[in-house]
Formats: C-alpha cells, sequence, structure tokens
C-alpha cells in the first residue's frame, strides 16, 4: 500500500476571527479531517498549523474559506509549509502575547438561532435566562477590557464559571467551547427591578414579570441591554409616548420600535425580502422601513414621517420581555437628548431620574455605551406594491448610525494607500456624530457612534473613546487628525493632545473628509469627482461651505464647484427656523421686493420679514454659505412643509417624503428646473452651481397652485440632473456621492441612476454612514497620505 507523505501547512489568518467562534471551528473541522495540529488566538489575528495528507490539508484550507461561522470575517490569509512533525490530535493552544497587535476587535451580535432554541426549551438548563450567549452570539465589544479577546479580558472575568459551565467552555463538541461570555443562571448575572431611588424591588424571573406589568400599565422602564440603558414605553399609547418626548426632552425626533417578531414587523411595515434579511442579521440594527397605511400606532412616535425605525429583539432579555408583551414597544436610547447612552445602573438612577419610573437592571457591567445601529435598505421596491422609484436595484445597505454589531469591525485597504503613513494615525472626527479612528498599515480601526459633543457628558464619552482604541490597540499616535474647523470640541482635543505627545497635527477640510472616507471604503486610489452635500462645514477664512464638488486625491482637493452663496441669517438659528434660509435665497434673487411677495405657503409675518430683511441689510451674525442641507430648509419653507425645525434635518426630511409621496403616486420621472452652472469669477473654484432660476420656476408653480409634493420632486430632480451637468463638465469618471444629504434615499438613488445612465461609475457609502459618522475615516486616510 502506498503511504501517503504528509505535509504540515501554516495559515495565518486575519479579520474578525476571534470571539466569532473560530477556533472552535478550525477544531472541528481539523478533528472531522482526521489532521494533527494546533490553533491559537494572536495580537494580530488567528495562527494554524496543521498536518495530514496533502489532498486532505487542501480540503481543510478549501473549507476554510467556504464554511467559515457567519459572524467571521475573514480578510486575508496566507499559508506556508513548515517541517513535518508527526504528532497526534489536535488542540486548541493558549494565546500568543507576542507581536505587532492588530486592529481587529469584535462587534457585539444579536442571539443566533441555537440560542433561541434553549431559550424556549423548558428542559434546557438555560431555560428562560436572560444572559446566554455562545461562541455566535453575544456581547463581545461591550464587555471587552483588553485584547485578546478572552474571558480574562471582559467585564465577565469577576463571574467564576460552575462546574457545568466549565465542562462546556472546555468541551471541544460544544456550542460553548471557548465562548468567552459563558454564563447559566447558577454562575451569571443576575436580573433585578430598581424603583426610582435605586432600591431592588424584584428579582430574577419576578423582576420580568412586574417590568411587565409597569409596560402594561403604559409606565416608562429603563432597560439595560447589551450597550446601554433604552427606554421602553408602549409604542401604541398617545399618551405614554408624548410623556416620554416630554421627559426626554425630545419634542418630534422619531423614535424606534421594537417589535416581537418579523410577522409584527410586516403588521405595521412594508417588508422586502432584503429589509428582512437586514433585520434578522447578525448586527440586527434598526431598519428604516415605510409604514402601512392602516399601521396603528401612536402618532407620536414618529410624527408626520412616512417612516418607522424597526428592529427586532438582539438579546435575550429583549426576547423575554417581548414575549409577553407582544406589541411594538417604543425602545430608545437611555439618555436625556443630547447626551450619551447611560451604562451604568447606579448612574442611571442619577441621570434618569424623572425619565424613567422603574429600572430593569442586570450586573453585568457594561464596558463602554454602545448605541443601537440604524441602516435602511436602498432597494428598487421596499416591500411596498405601491412603492417604487427609480434607482439601483440589489438591496444595497446605507448605514446612517454605525454601533452594536458592526463597530468596531476594521475597514481594510490596500498595501499601496498606505505608504504614506509615519506611524499610527488617531482622527478625532466632527463636532456632530461624532466617531473616532485609529489607522495603523492597512486597517482603520471605528469606535462606535458617539453622538454630538454639545454636552459635557458627551465630551467625556468621546475622550474615553480615544483612551479606549489607544489602549485596547497598545498604539501611541504619530500622527493626529481633526476638522479644520478650529471651534469644535474634537478640534480643540486634538490640538492639546498633539502637543502633550509633540506629534504632528493635521486639519483636514471637512467636505474632503468625507470624500476621502468614501474613496476609502472602496479603495479607490488616483483623483475622484467628490460631490459632498450636507448642512455645513468649515472651509477655510470664515467661510461655511456645504454644497461641494471636488476633484480629489487623499492627499489634496480642489474645489471643482459650489453652490451659490447665501447667508446664514442668525448662523445656528437658521437651522431651527427654515424661514430663515427661504429668505436668504429670497433676499439673493429679488432683494428688497422680497418684503412685498405675495407667498401665503411661506408663513412669515410682516414684522418677520422686515427683522429678517434687516439681518440681511446688515449681514450681521450671518456669514455665507454655500450649504445644501440650507437649500432644502428654504423649500421647506417656501412650500409650506416645514416652518420650524426641532431636530437636525427635519426640514429636508420634509421635502425628501413629499417627494417620495409624489413618486409613490406617480412615478419619478418629472422634468426638473432649471438649475444653471456658471463660470466663477473666483480664484477658489471654477463652477458656481446657480439655484436663481430653479427658486424662480418654483416661486411660479406656487403662484399657479402646484402641489407642494410636485415641487419637492422636481427639486429632487433637478439635483439629481445638476450632478451629471458638473461630473460631464468635470470629465473623470468616478463620481461619489457623499455627506449628509445623501442620507436622503431618494436623492441618493436619482442621482446615482442619472449618472450610470451617462457613463459614470457611481460610489456611494456602504461600510460607513455619508454623514459626519464617516469623517474620522476620512480625516485618517487624508492624514496618511500627507
Amino acid at each position: 500500500m502506498k503511504k501517503v507523505l504528509a505535509q504540515r501547512v501554516q495559515v495565518n489568518v486575519e479579520g474578525t476571527v476571534q470571539g466569532v467562534g473560530f477556533r472552535p471551528f478550525i477544531y472541528r473541522l481539523a478533528s472531522e479531517l482526521g489532521l494533527t495540529g494546533w490553533v491559537k488566538n494572536t495580537r494580530n489575528g488567528v495562527v494554524i498549523e496543521v498536518e495530514g495528507g496533502g489532498s486532505v490539508v487542501e480540503t481543510f484550507l478549501q473549507r476554510m474559506r467556504t464554511d467559515v461561522p457567519p459572524s467571521a470575517l475573514v480578510e486575508a490569509m496566507s499559508t506556508s509549509i513548515v517541517p513535518v512533525l508527526d504528532g497526534t490530535g489536535f488542540s486548541i493552544e493558549q494565546s500568543a502575547q507576542s507581536g505587532q497587535r492588530a486592529l481587529v476587535i469584535p462587534p457585539d451580535l444579536a442571539t443566533c438561532t441555537d440560542c433561541l432554541r434553549e431559550i424556549a426549551d423548558p428542559s434546557d438548563r438555560r431555560f428562560r435566562y436572560p444572559f446566554l450567549t455562545c461562541t455566535q452570539c453575544g456581547p463581545r465589544y461591550s464587555l471587552l477590557t483588553a485584547v485578546p479577546y478572552e474571558r480574562s479580558n471582559t467585564t465577565m472575568a469577576g463571574f467564576e464559571l460552575c462546574s457545568a459551565c466549565r465542562v462546556e467552555y472546555g468541551t471541544e463538541a460544544d456550542r460553548r467551547f471557548h465562548a468567552e461570555p459563558i454564563a447559566c443562571p447558577t454562575c451569571g448575572p443576575r436580573l433585578c427591578l430598581w424603583n426610582e431611588q435605586g432600591q431592588e424591588t424584584a428579582g430574577g424571573e419576578e423582576a420580568l414579570r412586574q417590568a411587565q406589568v409597569m409596560l402594561d400599565k403604559r409606565l416608562i422602564v429603563a432597560v439595560k441591554g447589551l450597550g446601554g440603558f433604552q427606554l421602553w414605553v408602549d409604542a401604541k399609547s398617545e399618551e405614554a409616548v408624548r410623556r416620554l418626548r416630554d421627559r426626554k426632552r425630545r419634542p418630534e425626533k422619531p423614535f424606534a420600535v421594537l417589535f416581537p417578531s418579523v410577522d409584527a414587523v410586516k403588521d405595521y411595515c412594508w417588508l422586502s425580502s432584503d429589509e428582512e434579511a437586514l433585520l434578522c442579521s447578525p448586527q440586527a440594527p434598526i431598519v428604516l422601513l415605510r409604514k402601512r397605511r392602516d399601521a396603528i400606532l401612536a402618532d407620536a412616535v414618529a410624527p408626520d414621517n412616512p417612516y418607522l425605525g424597526a428592529m427586532l429583539p438582539a438579546t435575550p432579555l429583549h426576547l423575554l420581555l417581548m414575549g409577553s408583551l407582544q406589541r411594538p414597544m417604543v425602545a430608545t436610547s437611555g439618555n436625556r437628548s443630547e447626551e450619551p447612552i447611560v451604562i451604568d445602573e447606579r448612574e442611571a438612577v442619577v441621570r434618569l431620574k424623572g425619565i424613567a419610573d422603574v429600572l430593569l437592571v442586570h450586573d453585568r457591567p457594561i464596558e463602554r455605551p454602545i448605541d443601537d445601529s440604524v441602516a435602511l435598505v436602498m432597494s428598487k421596491r421596499s416591500g411596498a406594491e405601491d412603492s417604487g422609484y427609480a434607482g439601483k436595484p440589489g438591496g444595497d445597505v446605507l448605514i446612517l448610525r454605525r454601533a452594536r454589531g458592526y463597530a468596531p469591525q476594521a475597514i481594510r485597504w490596500t498595501d499601496g494607500f498606505a505608504n504614506g503613513a509615519q506611524g499610527p494615525v488617531l482622527a478625532v472626527g466632527g463636532h456632530l456624530k461624532n466617531t473616532v479612528a485609529v489607522l495603523t498599515g492597512t486597517r482603520v480601526v471605528l469606535s462606535q457612534h458617539l453622538g454630538d459633543l454639545s454636552t459635557v457628558e458627551s465630551d467625556r464619552t468621546f475622550r474615553q473613546a480615544v483612551e479606549d482604541l489607544q489602549r485596547l490597540l497598545e498604539i501611541t499616535p504619530r500622527t493626529i487628525a481633526c476638522d479644520l474647523h478650529p471651534d469644535y470640541r474634537s478640534t480643540a482635543f486634538a490640538r492639546t493632545l498633539s502637543e502633550a505627545l509633540s506629534v504632528s497635527l493635521i486639519s483636514v477640510q471637512h467636505h474632503h473628509a468625507h470624500v476621502a472616507s468614501c474613496m476609502a471604503e472602496h479603495k479607490l486610489d488616483g483623483e475622484t469627482l467628490g460631490i459632498a452635500w450636507d448642512g455645513a462645514g468649515y472651509g477655510g477664512h470664515g467661510q461655511v461651505w456645504g454644497g461641494e464638488v471636488l476633484i480629489a486625491s487623499y492627499r489634496q482637493f480642489t474645489r471643482f464647484a459650489s453652490l451659490r452663496p447665501f447667508r446664514l441669517l442668525g448662523g445656528e438659528a437658521a437651522i431651527k427656523e427654515p424661514g430663515r434660509s427661504g429668505a436668504a435665497v429670497l433676499w439673493e434673487l429679488m432683494g428688497e421686493e422680497m418684503l412685498k411677495l405675495p407667498l401665503p405657503s411661506w408663513k412669515t409675518r410682516d414684522d418677520q420679514r422686515a427683522r429678517l430683511t434687516t439681518l440681511l441689510r446688515s449681514g450681521v451674525a450671518s456669514p455665507w454659505t454655500t450649504s445644501m442641507g440650507r437649500l432644502f430648509d428654504a423649500v421647506a419653507s417656501l412650500t409650506g412643509l416645514c416652518h420650524q425645525a426641532s431636530f437636525e434635518g427635519q426640514a429636508a426630511m420634509a421635502v425628501q417624503f413629499a417627494a417620495e409621496q409624489e413618486a409613490y403616486a406617480g412615478g419619478v420621472m418629472v422634468e426638473g428646473y432649471t438649475m444653471d452652472l456658471m463660470p466663477s469669477h473666483g480664484p477658489d473654484r471654477k463652477w458656481i452651481i446657480d439655484w436663481c432660476s430653479m427658486i424662480s420656476a418654483l416661486l411660479e408653480d406656487l403662484r399657479r397652485g402646484t402641489n407642494p409634493n410636485k415641487i419637492a420632486i422636481r427639486f429632487h430632480a433637478t439635483l439629481a440632473a445638476v450632478t451629471v451637468r458638473v461630473a460631464q463638465a468635470a470629465g473623470l469618471p468616478r463620481v461619489v456621492l457623499t455627506g449628509g444629504c445623501f442620507q436622503n434615499r431618494l436623492l441618493l438613488s436619482l442621482a446615482r441612476t442619472y449618472l450610470e445612465q451617462v457613463g459614470f461609475t457611481v460610489y456611494s457609502h456602504a461600510l460607513v454612514p455619508p454623514n459626519d459618522g464617516g469623517l474620522s475615516l476620512g480625516q485618517a486616510v487624508v492624514a496618511a497620505h500627507r
């Protein structure tokens, strides 16, 4: 009999391969194939040595790629031949502590199907246990204190395993083999119900039952979840939801809704197969879905909004609560508006006082706040039979808030892009929707969504996130990148830190960072045309940009075109009062004649017009802006769609929703207005995108009594058409669409369609948000290339 020649191969794997059951998967695969060797975690990923017949080893390598656990992500794999050892058996060895630390930290994952089965099985020892987990699901980043990802480096280190859990943890064939957060009712975290004063009133199953009773009574319950507290209330009770709004100081911004099942979601929302897959994915984000017309929920959940932010239970605790309630519940971030989410139960007693009636808490510590992610599916049809507008089919996911399930998964870029990097880069993001990032080598790690840096509490959370990434990844930055705006909290912090560390500080223009972030996602090199439309970004010399077209590489950019500027009346006051932007564009169009304009839909009194005119004459506290976001506000005000905004983007959303209503009723193949592309006479840009003729035509439509929905869709079509004109003028084949305005799925869909129809290759965001949540990625790659 011919002897089979043995071969021993070392395999180095990089990616999300720690904390996702990858080592147990390798152990079982090697054992099944009769191979010998070992597997262990390293600071750079996982290393494997496997020995056996050459064809069997090849089968092993092939199945490593095809049979990998769903929550794992293999980014790179290299093999090398090593000497045969003629050993016996296959083992999981102790993690290696030496070597360069890679930027790979596992995200938190929703409860898997196997754990769902266990929690519902009366014969299982974890029946109805709120904290069961396995290698394929549960907390990761939210409880990680150090890497590599092992129990001793998590907040579960204080829970000593019972004998039964210890056996599962050490049994190779078990689902919980090396599941680091493993727990059971005997040795794991415990659930309690507290009153407003922080006194325990019930524990265990009784705490769960009493919390459900409180929710049945329409009370507000603060629930300590996976990455922080949520505030729960009955989504069908108008009085209860309004009470939550009053207490949380959040007058109109939509609340997310937690549903007990997919079937329940379908009772209230249109749901496509792509959207259902996203809802049920291990990331389990909040997914923006179009409401059914017959959906009976409190109007206060999402006032004047055709969408619902829907989610499914992502933890066993959520599943148990919803299992008894069996109706939709508002489940919003546990904080006051503008503050970070609360993660500690004692802190919750103080910070949620006056908001929550009771608190459902547990004793598993949360290391860092991680909010729910928010996403939408850019499919051609979104479930509803009567909904569908032209766009790219295929269910592309657009992330609007990158947090639980996604953060801090590294974004990888090719080796050639890192050549300019001088050691690790720390990027501190912007002021709104802040994230921070660390770049080293070929990876960028983004923090979870940190929110707006407008309070002392949010600034503290931001500073903790910066410290977190440096500590976990054991890096000291050699370059720090920040926004060009000199007064952002993040910029001031970066300036102080760079001086303390004696490292270089690189200020990155806001819209250049937007474009660079999308380029980095798609691994684009060389010059690209970037269309960056948002509310505001500092352009230097006191200028407020926001409707920009850049010819950009990572290293530099030129301002190819921008919107015709108008006044930002009263500075930030214009964001809350869209009528100010309406006045500003009318002033540019007709000057003093604005005072006599008969326009009932623009609900400004004569005395208000007079005050705004005084501001416009003087220019006091009213810088020039090229903001596309404020142009949306102007259209919202002039058409009567929105006159007061209580949250960022509210007026622009009103214009989007009106346009979509028209699109769903009659399609979007409408004729837009004219928006001129005019040569610029200034030195800083080549072209001006002039909106004057568009506003003139819009006013004529209003005089004729044209439906505001029709005007809104024409406005969207106009913007999409001008992207084509400016792209053709630039003559570059690749176009990036970025900035907060491209959260608008209709605008993004139309612009992509129009550009692709004439031959451009279009790139939009898929891994990070198009809003300011993606700035830190762009800042990091720009700084690396400088």
